[in-house]
């Protein structure tokens, strides 16, 4: 419930504040006196945007400060997903800056408008008289059908249903676009990849087959140079080996006479049998080399493949094509293998489906069980209210189609008079009578949902006498179960209330400001006394007054 109230330099107020109590309490004030401007202060710390222009003095900031009694209303689980610390007197506080910009804080730990309005729908209702209007939205009848057979629950797990379902919806829509524009152009990937996957390339092919081809076409130099070499190794006279066997031979007689000499020779001697390695590595190798056309020209039509296949895919090594080769098979892999994909996806587009469909079909039920109860109550209700004759209709039908809330449609009539046809709500009633209507609707709701706090802002216009006194008996039954707050002009509901409080704007030096003060049992005589007589109060006013709060 509203525990407090603090508003400093907001529209024509200075600094204001006032405590509340539980069980019901009534505002009153005169036209203009500034009871939309404490609703205005209200708003914004329930999250309504604000700028500037509503600061009484622009050189300094606006601070507004709403506490709340929350202990027993489990809304532990919305500070810890915020990160905000829970106390069980929680402060809202909003701050707007003579910039325009504003901030916003739950006890102390800065927060987001988004989550001011989460929140504060926690925590209570504000009526204002444009929200009869609500009654032919459909969302809000929706409400309250769930409200009276807890289909909160069953709505939320159905909510996070369709989203999951629309989630898979988009997949497999993307994956079906997706499989037109690869199946374009599929039959050229697939070549492509067919094309590198056929010539089946190494990563370091390309330079080991250059490499071949550099040697196949120096062939005859190569043997040239072998023979030569081979002549220079061989040769019995000048050979390198026959010189050899005459160093060794000569550095052989001498190796005994010191260690030098003999580290000698066995160096000469390591020469000499790497010589004759070598020797005989250049015989084979000149034995073995020769001209091969058809090598040469397997070499070069290996290679040329290589070159036209680089040009082609606009790179420069084998590498890059094996990089291409893996992406063209991702691309034909994704188009042979997107029919299984679509089906897989179509399961469980289908298998999420069921399961929303039934739940659906569970709140469709329950609404329909509520329909009667609800027509009863309302009627009610109603009937105490002057409006004996009303009567509704609900008309609510199981659709194919997916919305927020459920599959259904509803369509809520109203018949005001005997012998009247059923009609829109927004077509036939006044607005006395929706005013009396939403009356009814909150007092039901009352029943069924755990608001703290409800604020009626002149619920009663267009209504009077013996009505009004009904309205103000609605008013403080549904008081024993939650705190109301009502804004009224009139003297009937205003004598229900248990506490009562004056808005009055005040002239200190030249200066109008808005105050609000809680009345004592003369005063509350007086204020209700004056809004039954005027400002000229009589003395019938006066015992008028008195039989009203008695």
């Amino acid at each position: 419930m509203l525990i407090n109230l603090s508003i400093k330099n907001y529209a024509l107020i200075e600094s204001l504040s006032v405590s509340f109590q539980d069980n019901l309490s009534i505002i009153t004030g005169e036209t203009g006196a500034g009871k939309s401007i404490l609703l205005g202060a209200l708003g914004l710390v329930l999250g309504k945007r604000a700028d500037s222009s509503t600061l009484k003095d622009t050189t300094n900031k606006c601070v507004i400060e709403a506490q709340f009694s929350i202990a027993n209303y489990h809304l532990e689980s919305f500070f810890n997903e915020n990160d905000i610390d829970f106390e069980n007197e929680t402060i809202i506080r909003r701050e707007i800056l003579p910039s325009g910009k504003s901030r916003a804080f739950i006890n102390d730990t800065p927060t987001t408008l988004q989550n001011l309005q989460s929140l504060s729908e926690k925590l209570i209702d504000v009526h204002s008289q444009h929200q009869t209007l609500q009654l032919s939205d459909v969302n809000f009848q929706f409400q309250i059908l769930d409200a009276l057979v807890n289909n909160n629950a069953k709505i939320e797990s159905y909510k996070r249903g369709l989203q999951l379902f629309n989630k898979l919806n988009k997949e497999l829509k993307e994956l079906k676009k997706n499989q037109v524009i690869a199946q374009e152009q599929y039959e050229y990937n697939l070549h492509l990849y067919e094309e590198l996957e056929k010539a089946s390339f190494k990563s370091n092919e390309q330079a080991i087959l250059e490499q071949q081809l550099d040697k196949e076409n120096n062939i005859e130099e190569i043997k040239l140079n072998l023979t030569e070499a081979q002549d220079l190794a061989v040769n019995e006279e000048i050979g390198l080996q026959a010189l050899l066997v005459t160093f060794t031979y000569s550095l052989n007689k001498i190796k005994t006479f010191a260690s030098e000499y003999k580290e000698l020779y066995e160096r000469v001697l390591s020469l000499k049998i790497e010589l004759d390695d070598i020797a005989n590595e250049i015989e084979n190798l000149n034995e073995n080399i020769e001209f091969d056309p058809s090598e040469l020209e397997k070499l070069n039509n290996r290679l040329q493949l290589v070159y036209n296949l680089q040009k082609k895919h606009n790179v420069t090594s084998i590498d890059e094509l094996l990089v291409i080769k893996e992406d063209l098979s991702v691309k034909v892999d994704a188009v042979e293998n997107s029919s299984a994909q679509i089906k897989a996806k179509e399961k469980e587009v289908n298998e999420v489906a069921d399961k929303i469909d039934l739940l659906a079909q569970t709140i469709f039920k329950e609404r329909e069980k509520a329909i009667p109860v609800l027509i009863k109550k309302l009627e009610t209700i109603l009937s105490n209210l002057g409006m004996e004759n009303t009567r509704f209709k609900f008309n609510i039908k199981h659709t194919k189609s997916y919305f927020s809330n459920g599959k259904d449609e509803l369509h809520l009539l109203i018949s005001a008079n005997k012998g009247v046809n059923f009609g829109e709500l927004k077509k036939i009633a006044s607005g006395g009578e929706l005013s009396r209507i939403m009356l009814a609707v909150k007092a039901i709701l009352s029943e069924y949902s755990k608001l703290p706090t409800i604020i009626f802002d002149e619920i009663d216009t267009g209504v009077s006498g013996d009505v009004s006194q009904k309205m103000a008996d609605i008013m403080h039954e549904m008081s024993s179960n939650m705190q109301v707050i009502t804004i009224t002009h009139l003297p009937q509901i205003a004598a229900k209330g248990q506490q009562h409080y004056k808005v009055y704007k005040q002239d200190i030096n030249n200066n109008i400001e808005t105050k609000l003060m809680q009345l004592n049992e003369n005063e509350r005589i007086e204020e209700i006394a004056e809004m039954l007589s005027g400002k000229n109060i009589s003395k019938t006013a006066i015992e008028h007054a008195k039989q009203l709060l008695n």
